[in-house]
């Protein structure tokens, strides 16, 4: 197996880290030529000096003069800015886009790394939840592919290896519930941001965490999972999954169901996604399914998480609509965590942003960010309107 030089996009980020942790380990086999953060200086100087990229990149052009001076006396060209962001993964000095970016942001860098015929390792759900029907064909003209990371996808890819997708019927996809599954519609008007910071089993960045929280992110990695798969929406089933131990299962034709299985540690899918289409061996425990009691599954409940519900009525109408979605869901996730809002607000604030922007039928690039930047404008004013009512004693 040639040596692969990766470009990771978000490289101080939960799985950022991880990715360098398997670089780490196989130097024979990969190369951390890019690496790119949004504004931690520190502990991306720390990975430069570690790594040796040939580039690093850094969002806020405030950290470009820090980041400068920490690197002084390395070989590495230094770059800052969103535009020196969308362009990090193309170059002749990069194979693999690692990107995981969060939200919005990582869809102009996919989007240009694939027109350079990059294959894409993706943990940046958003890219495909908002420019999916742009992406699909662009992987086809420019011959290149997308290797799933979220854990759910890159197992049901791993159950479709050796099988055809004609053959497969329905998605399983699995959610654990997050720290609130288990709460009343009451108890959730008063959870705070701590506490939902507070996953039960997986470690991950506070955006995504706080998606998990209010079952978002399973909507979106629905979204995914409908255009990495060519699978319609009506055919992709979420069950909560509180162990997290069945990562997603495929049923298929004949009704017999593959499911993949794996402790809750993101190591195990950027692994696979880097190595593809080797298995890299590993020193991780394995499963112990024998000291594990039970695994269960249950439906979700739409009404008490209804982001979910949003999630598939966004893919369903097509267009912009899931742009819209996930504008206001960053915009939520912002202000709950800023404690302007409160948890079931964020839902509120959704549904009125979907509600109050125009919709696109068939959006092209330039109407999406059109899109994207009205729907953030249009979700800060909801959210300012549901902070005051909240102040006032009326909000959730």
């Amino acid at each position: 197996m040639q040596q692969k030089r990766i470009a990771v996009m978000g490289s101080t980020g939960s799985i950022g880290t991880q990715t360098l942790d398997i670089i780490a380990e196989r130097p024979d086999l990969f190369r951390a030529s890019v690496l790119t953060a949004r504004s931690n200086v520190t502990l991306l100087a720390e990975q430069a000096r570690r790594f040796r990229p040939d580039k690093v990149v850094v969002a806020d052009p405030a950290a470009y003069r820090p980041l400068k001076e920490h690197l002084a006396d390395l070989p590495v060209k230094v770059e800052c800015g969103d535009e020196a962001i969308a362009e990090a993964g193309c170059g002749p000095n990069v194979d693999m886009v690692l990107a995981a970016l969060v939200g919005y942001s990582g869809l102009l860098p996919t989007i240009n790394a694939i027109r350079e015929s990059k294959v894409i390792a993706l943990a940046n759900k958003e890219t495909l939840v908002v420019g999916g029907a742009l992406i699909t064909p662009l992987l086809k003209e420019y011959s290149t592919s997308i290797l799933p990371v979220d854990s759910e996808h890159s197992a049901i890819f791993q159950c479709l290896q050796g099988e055809s997708k004609r053959e497969a019927r329905k998605i399983l996809l699995t959610a654990s519930g997050g720290p609130f599954r288990n709460f009343t519609l009451e108890q959730m008007h008063d959870v705070t941001p701590q506490q939902a910071l507070n996953h039960p089993n997986w470690s991950m960045g506070a955006k995504v965490t706080i998606d998990s929280a209010s079952m978002m992110n399973k909507g979106f990695e629905m979204i995914e999972a409908h255009w990495l798969f060519g699978c319609p929406p009506d055919k992709i089933e979420i069950l909560v999954h509180p162990q997290s131990i069945v990562h997603s299962m495929v049923e298929f034709c004949d009704g017999s169901v593959k499911a993949q299985l794996g402790t809750p540690d993101m190591h195990l899918p950027i692994r696979y996604a880097l190595g593809y289409p080797q298995r890299l061996p590993s020193s991780a425990p394995g499963l112990q399914l024998s000291q594990m009691a039970q695994l269960t599954f249950q439906a979700p409940d739409f009404e008490r998480f209804p982001l979910l519900g949003y999630a598939f009525e966004a893919i369903s109408k097509g267009g912009n609509m899931p742009c819209i979605l996930n504008a206001a869901n960053e915009v939520a996730v912002a202000r709950f965590l800023d404690g302007s809002i409160g948890f079931l607000q964020m839902g509120e604030l959704a549904r009125l942003t979907m509600d109050s922007v125009d919709f696109i039928a068939a959006p092209d690039l330039d109407a999406l960010v059109a899109t994207h930047a009205a729907a953030t404008a249009r979700a800060r004013e909801i959210a300012a309107t549901l902070a005051s009512a909240r102040k006032g004693g009326h909000g959730c």
